[in-house]
């Protein structure tokens, strides 16, 4: 079963004329990029789209040692000041594109003036045997954690990528505000934004998930790639799952906002449940909305990315 749909490779050319958004210099820097230097970004398509830019790039990743593609919308508002940044994290599947093309975010988050990055779900074309043959693990499979386990380990670093050389590359590259970063995700990648923003919770100002695996260190499917990534050693799956987080004491300073249809067939998996225990557990504020008739795919979530959206502007809004 696809997660995300269909590839919407092809909506530009697969080998196109690259060129360079800009040059970062030797020791340029953000503050998330933890001594790592920057690259150059290269443009695969840039398209207007609500009074902005919907761009599409390329990088050398130092942290997954290859390409890495990533996905920007550039409100107007960028055009003349540096604007708040939102990060979306995508499912099991999927690419950049996914949620760039379906969801129809942009004409929100032109109206709020939002930044929306959203990266690839994991590296490509490694040469590992076998990367792209599975659908809960390898190519499309991050999980958004930094593997351990070789072969794995020399590439997947997701967790890295996402929280520390992605943010410092759109900090110097393009018009973002990097004191005002919120996150939110879906499946997988809801997964992904409540494990960052437990971990960072002065950094993000905002999370949001729509339909995320709670608890992966309790799913068969995701504890199968834990293993494989991390090793058999449980305890080193728990930084991971954000159900675990919040028993070890972690909290996030605002409310953590979850919308789950109640139609999902992957909703055995992702276990809500068990993210509103925890969080009761915890004294986390959660407010997790059971969506009646929905499924878990791009129609659940452009029916609900607008209210997600402004839920962050309303936290982005301080400078």
């Amino acid at each position: 079963m696809s997660w995300c749909g269909v590839s919407l490779f092809g909506i530009w050319p697969p080998h196109p004329t690259l060129s360079p958004v800009c040059v970062g210099g030797e020791g340029l820097k953000s503050r998330h990029s933890r001594n790592m230097t920057m690259t150059t970004i290269e443009t695969i398509a840039e398209s207007r789209c609500f009074g902005g830019i919907q761009g599409f790039y390329r990088h050398a990743s130092a942290a997954c040692n290859g390409p890495m593609r990533f996905a920007v919308f550039r409100p107007a508002q960028a055009e003349r000041e540096r604007v708040p940044v939102l990060y979306y994290f995508s499912g099991l599947t999927c690419t950049e594109e996914n949620f760039t093309v379906k969801a129809g975010a942009q004409r929100v988050a032109a109206e709020l003036g939002l930044m929306l990055v959203v990266p690839d779900t994991s590296p490509r074309n490694t040469g590992i045997p076998g990367e792209a043959d599975e659908e809960y693990f390898g190519a499309g499979a991050g999980m958004y954690l930094d593997a351990t386990q070789a072969p794995w380990s020399r590439y997947f670093q997701m967790y890295t990528y996402v929280t520390a050389e992605l943010p410092a590359l759109i900090g110097a590259h393009f018009a973002a505000d990097m004191q005002r970063e919120s996150v939110f995700g879906h499946s997988m990648g809801g997964h992904g934004a409540l494990t960052v923003a437990l971990k960072h919770p002065t950094r993000y100002r905002s999370v949001s998930a729509l339909a995320p695996i709670c608890a992966p260190t309790q799913a068969q499917w995701t504890q199968q790639a834990f293993e494989r990534y991390l090793g058999a050693d449980r305890e080193a799956w728990k930084p991971y799952d954000a159900c675990e987080l919040l028993a070890q004491g972690a909290q996030f300073p605002g409310t953590i906002l979850v919308d789950q249809g109640d139609m999902d067939p992957m909703i055995g998996g992702l276990r809500p449940d068990l993210l509103t225990d925890a969080c009761a557990r915890a004294g986390q504020a959660l407010n997790l909305r059971m969506r009646r008739g929905y499924n878990h795919n791009y129609f659940f979530i452009a029916s609900f990315v607008e209210e997600h959206l402004r839920h962050h502007a309303a936290a982005l809004a301080a400078k």
